[in-house]
C-alpha cells in the first residue's frame, strides 16, 4: 500500500512531466526545472542539503542545485524525483513522515502557478495528514506571529491557535490552510479580524 507522501510524489511528478521544465512555480523565481533540482538535491546530496534550511550554508546549496539543474536531462530529474530517497538517504525510512508537506505544497507550488486553478478533491487519507500538519507546521512557521491567529476548518473546527494579541481567524480547508502557513498567496481562505492584524499575518508567515 502506498504511502499519502508517496501519492503526492507521483502526483507531482505526472505534473511536471505535463507541463515541462520551464513552467514558473510559486517558489520565487523558480521554475519547474529548478524545483526538480531543489528535490533532487534534498534526497540525494546531504552535504549540500543543509543549505536549504540554513542560511550560512546556502550558496553552496544554491551551487548545488544549478550544477545538478545543468547536467542532468528533465526526464532524469523527474526520474530521481519519483524513485523516492536512495537507500542510504535518511529521508529513506522518514519519507512517509516527512514528505507529505513538501510533495503537497510544492504540487501546489506548480498547479497554481498556472491561472484558473482550483483546488483538488482530496481523498480522507491525505486529508487527515494535511490537517495533522497543519498544527505541527503552524507552530514551526508561526511562532512568533503578530496576532493571536486561529486556524479552522469551514464547519468550524479549530486546528490550532498560535501567537497573541489581537484575533485573527484563518479559515479554509486543511490544505489550503497548510498553504497558507506554508507562505502561500495562491489559496482559498478567508480571514477575519482587524485590517492592521490580518495584514501582520500574511507578511509574518515563514516558507517552505
Amino acid at each position: 500500500m502506498t504511502s499519502t507522501a508517496q501519492r503526492e510524489r507521483a502526483a507531482l511528478v505526472t505534473t511536471m512531466r505535463g507541463v515541462g521544465p520551464e513552467q514558473p512555480t510559486l517558489c520565487g523565481d523558480w521554475n519547474t526545472r529548478d524545483l526538480a533540482a531543489h528535490l533532487v538535491v534534498r534526497e540525494r546530496r546531504l552535504d549540500a542539503a543543509p543549505g536549504i534550511l540554513i542560511p550560512k550554508f546556502a550558496d553552496y546549496t544554491e551551487r548545488v542545485q544549478n550544477q545538478v539543474s545543468a547536467e542532468n536531462d528533465w526526464n532524469v530529474l523527474l526520474d530521481q524525483v519519483a524513485s523516492g530517497p536512495p537507500l542510504l538517504s535518511p529521508f529513506k525510512l522518514l519519507d512517509p513522515f516527512v514528505n507529505v508537506a513538501e510533495m503537497f505544497i510544492h504540487h501546489e507550488d506548480v498547479r497554481r502557478a498556472v491561472s484558473g486553478w482550483e483546488p483538488r478533491d482530496l481523498d480522507a487519507d491525505t486529508t487527515a495528514a494535511l490537517t495533522r500538519l497543519v498544527s505541527l507546521m503552524a507552530r514551526m512557521l508561526m511562532s512568533k506571529a503578530p496576532a493571536h491567529v486561529s486556524l479552522r476548518t469551514p464547519d468550524g473546527k479549530t486546528l490550532t491557535s498560535v501567537g497573541k494579541g489581537s484575533e485573527v481567524t484563518v479559515t479554509g480547508d486543511p490544505g489550503e490552510l497548510l498553504l497558507f502557513i506554508s507562505g502561500r498567496d495562491e489559496v482559498k481562505v478567508t480571514l477575519t479580524g482587524d485590517d492592521d492584524a490580518v495584514n501582520a499575518v500574511r507578511g509574518a508567515r515563514g516558507g517552505l
